[in-house]
């Protein structure tokens, strides 16, 4: 019997078990079905989801039916924009819920979801993205009286790592909750119910382009007290932490039809000043475990009234603190005599009527006293600030006091004595005589190194304040082997600072010695230990990649600029002077001027990184300077011409450029590069033993020394175009023989030139000579120059030259044949061969005197062969 028992049992279990794995699939199309008809009943909005499951076990003995990627993107005003994105959203039910009719009701009893964005959105007309419910229908319409699909009896919800962003564009204000996890427990079906709720979250604040929380830590524990018919939800026992400041709420708050009703109380539930450094930003925080403080701090406040559109509750939140101190363990420094009294106070309901006092900000390290002021009103109509800095700061002190993160320490005196009062307003409009700046601030002594070991010592830096500028009297500083000294103005700084405009400024910089290097970030060497003990040094590699170089839209100043040498890469400039105007995210340079290679550079243009891709339009001239140097150390002119230890002596040359320019070091693309050179060489001298090009020309030709070509004074017009540069037609003289060169070469140093010599008769050689002789005088004379043409292609390093000697063959038999026509016209052949030296008489006396000629034009064509032949080294 009991054998049956067990078997029977065991029978029901698997038909059970059987059961809970096949119902999902038997009502999956039920629940997508009930989903979307609850979705389509009551959203006006463009919806997805990408799946819907059910589950017996994730919440057994219950249901569970999970949404996956729910989507609810907006319509018009707000099209494309996305209200409602959920990773995973899990609804909890009965499993009863399951056997219900197509028209009955589904009651969901929990919902949790995950990795989400509610993303709320007013527009400048204050309509808001979340009225997405469907509107009712006209009244001539028959109301449908079908129940909803879906019904709420939830007795708990959780959200997790969540993102809420409120925007409202007409009020400026930007509000996000990122990493929010939020639980809650209650019986809703009840009207009146006790909801135990647990919410950490981060939390970021910007009003009008002013950031005023930043990644602020929250976290609040809390039972909430929750009428449903009233929309009245109270706080009963709660623990809220700002970052680690500890706060408690005492109070309610509750929806009414066009308003909210605020009546709350908070405070700090205890005294100690340990709450004021729990209140300090994680990111700038330590550990507050062993901290001995003295004195109190405390923060105390309410909210009173109604917030509608046009009033907000009745505040006034009151922050203190008197004759505090704290020291950290393990650092030998305290912060003493700290005195904090600010408050926040509305009395009227108007927000503009808000007023901000912080009456005293004071404190002490060692002897060094700081103590700050300040008083802000007409928040939101037009801020009016007053305000006051005045005290002694050693910040090699800070880092002895608080324990601050820094990879190297600080070092030198900061000195206050400040006193500013102004409107936004005249900020923004520039009316500096509304303006009240005073008082002058110095740092002394100031040491810095970063975390790639470049060090930065200032020595003297004195700020002036005026009311329409900030003057720098003195900034002196030293860097690596740099030295630099800068004084001017500064204008429109609170313009910059309150309402993003440009930050103007006109400054004097001078140096003995400026290193560029000293200024940019790089990999640096970091020394390591071999085995045996030695030193060796690495270079370290920089762990980010190399960002874009962008100039400031916000800029717009001028530098005038002289150092005595500026160093940069392998380059010595000398004598460098020259104006830097930022403006428009470009940076203009002019009358720069420098001394280097013998002579002198001269510079004008622009870069402009305005435009994805940065671009550049520059003016060069050159004056006398060494050729040899300008064609080794410049890399650009190594590509424009390789001729570096080919020509010595000067150059004088104007360079007009423009092009793209590469995004990250600002260097010109090479492929991108228009414009033209126009050169004149001075007191030249050739070393053809160091170009394979002209060696492979006096290898074609033995009529010329290249080592003697005279290139003073010479001449030249170079275009940039397509990544090559053009070379126009110009011209060199070797004694009487001219040799005309023009073509392309690439910044690949491949070559296309085209060469034209043009020879007297006279250098054909003896031969040549012997064969003129026999010309009359007044017949030699009547010969022209002969025109050789050619090619040179292949590479510098490779090059390949053509001689068209056909062409030069053809060109001299034509002007002896031509000169000798009428000759032979009434001498006949046979003058003609003794002329040639034949001596051979014609077999057939009766052929025509054409017939002679044809032959004879065939006998000084092949003797002019020969002589150019002999010229070109190709004697047989």
């Amino acid at each position: 019997m009991l054998k049956k028992i067990l078997k029977i049992t065991a029978i029901v279990l698997v038909v059970f078990v059987a059961a809970l794995f096949a119902i999902p699939y038997l009502f999956k199309d039920q629940i997508k079905a009930k989903i979307a008809d609850a979705i389509n009943k009551n959203v006006d909005a463009k919806v997805s989801f990408a799946e819907a499951d059910l589950s017996l076990f994730k919440n057994f003995p219950n249901a569970n039916v999970s949404i996956e990627k729910l989507v609810i993107i907006n319509k018009a005003p707000f099209e494309g924009d996305t209200l409602v994105s959920l990773g995973e959203l899990d609804l909890k039910m009965s499993i009863k819920e399951l056997f219900k009719g197509k028209e009955e009701p589904l009651n969901i009893e929990g919902i949790s979801t995950q990795n989400g964005l509610i993303n709320i959105i007013f527009n400048k007309d204050g309509v808001g993205n979340f009225d997405i419910a469907l509107k009712d229908k006209k009244e001539t319409e028959k109301e449908d009286t079908k129940s909803d699909p879906l019904s709420l009896k939830i007795q708990n919800y959780k959200i997790e790592n969540f993102t809420f962003r409120y925007i409202d564009q007409g009020s400026k204000i930007k509000m996000v909750i990122d990493s929010l996890n939020h639980e809650g427990t209650g019986d809703f079906t009840n009207s009146k119910l006790d909801l135990n709720t647990k919410t950490t979250a981060n939390v970021s604040l910007d009003m009008d382009k002013m950031n005023y929380l930043k990644n602020v830590k929250l976290t609040l524990d809390a039972v909430l007290g929750i009428d449903l018919e009233k929309s009245k939800y109270t706080f009963k026992e709660n623990k809220a932490l700002i970052n680690q400041l500890p706060l408690e709420f005492d109070g309610f708050i509750q929806m009414a039809e066009k308003s909210q009703i605020y009546d709350l109380k908070f405070k700090t539930p205890t005294s100690s000043f340990t709450n004021f450094l729990g209140l300090i930003p994680s990111a700038y925080a330590a550990s507050l475990d062993g901290v001995k403080t003295t004195g109190d701090f405390t923060i105390v406040g309410f909210a009173k009234g109604e917030l509608t559109d046009t009033t907000v509750p009745k505040f006034n939140i009151a922050i203190a603190s008197n004759n505090a101190s704290f020291q950290y363990p393990n650092l030998p420094k305290s912060v003493e005599n700290i005195v904090i009294d600010t408050k926040i106070i509305n009395e009227t309901g108007i927000l503009n009527d808000t007023y901000v006092n912080l009456d005293k900000l004071s404190f002490r390290i060692d002897q060094d006293v700081f103590s700050a002021k300040a008083n802000v009103k007409n928040v939101t109509v037009n801020p009016i600030v007053d305000a006051a800095l005045k005290g002694t700061i050693n910040l090699a002190n800070l880092s002895k006091a608080y324990p601050i993160k820094l990879d190297k320490p600080l070092a030198g005196i900061l000195k206050a004595d400040v006193t500013t009062n102004f409107d936004m307003a005249s900020v923004e409009k520039s009316q500096y005589q509304n303006i009240k700046n005073a008082g002058t601030m110095s740092l002394s002594g100031f040491k810095y190194t970063d975390e790639n070991n470049k060090s930065m010592n200032i020595s003297t830096a004195l700020v002036e304040f005026n009311p329409s500028k900030i003057n720098l009297k003195q900034f002196n500083a030293t860097t690596g082997r740099s030295d630099i000294a800068i004084n001017g103005i500064l204008e429109n700084f609170y313009g910059f600072m309150f309402k993003k405009q440009e930050l103007k400024g006109n400054f004097n910089m001078s140096s003995n010695q400026l290193a560029v290097d000293d200024f940019m970030t790089s990999g640096e060497p970091a020394k390591t230990t071999t085995a045996g003990g030695e030193a060796k040094t690495e270079t370290k590699t920089a762990a980010k990649p190399a960002e874009a170089m962008k100039i400031p839209a916000f800029l717009n100043c001028t530098l005038n600029a002289k150092a005595n040498t500026v160093l940069y890469d392998n380059l010595k400039l000398t004598a460098v002077s020259g104006k830097l105007i930022i403006k428009d995210e470009k940076a203009t340079l002019e009358n720069f001027k420098t001394s280097i290679f013998g002579g002198s550079i001269g510079l004008t243009g622009t870069v402009s990184t305005k435009t994805k891709v940065p671009t550049f339009d520059m003016n060069l001239g050159f004056n006398k300077v060494d050729i040899a140097q300008t064609f080794t150390q410049l890399d650009m002119m190594k590509k424009i011409a390789p001729i570096a230890g080919i020509i010595n002596g000067k150059l004088n040359s104007t360079i007009k450029l423009n092009g793209n320019l590469d995004a990250k070091e600002l260097t010109p693309d090479l492929k991108s590069l228009s414009g033209d050179l126009l050169g004149q060489l001075l007191s030249t001298t050739v070393n053809a033993k160091n170009s394979t090009l002209l060696n492979s020309l006096s290898s074609k030709v033995n009529f010329i020394d290249v080592n003697k070509l005279n290139l003073n004074d010479l001449k030249m017009a170079l275009a940039f175009e397509d990544g090559k540069v053009k070379i126009k037609p110009f011209d060199i003289k070797y004694q009487d023989i001219k040799v005309t060169v023009d073509g392309t070469h690439g910044f690949d140093q491949n070559m296309n030139y085209n060469l034209k010599l043009d020879v007297p008769a006279k250098y054909l050689g003896k031969e040549a000579n012997a064969f003129l002789s026999k010309l009359s005088p007044a017949d030699a004379a009547k010969l022209e120059n002969i025109p050789i043409s050619g090619i040179i292609t292949g590479n510098f390093s490779n090059p390949k030259v053509a001689l068209d000697t056909k062409t030069a063959v053809n060109n001299l038999t034509s002007q002896v044949v031509s000169q000798q026509k009428e000759k032979l016209t009434q001498k006949g052949a046979a003058a003609l061969n003794d002329l040639l030296n034949k001596n051979t008489k014609p077999k057939d006396t009766t052929k025509t005197a054409t017939e002679n000629k044809a032959k004879t034009n065939e006998e000084v064509k092949a003797k002019a062969s020969d002589l150019l032949n002999g010229l070109f080294k190709k004697k047989k």
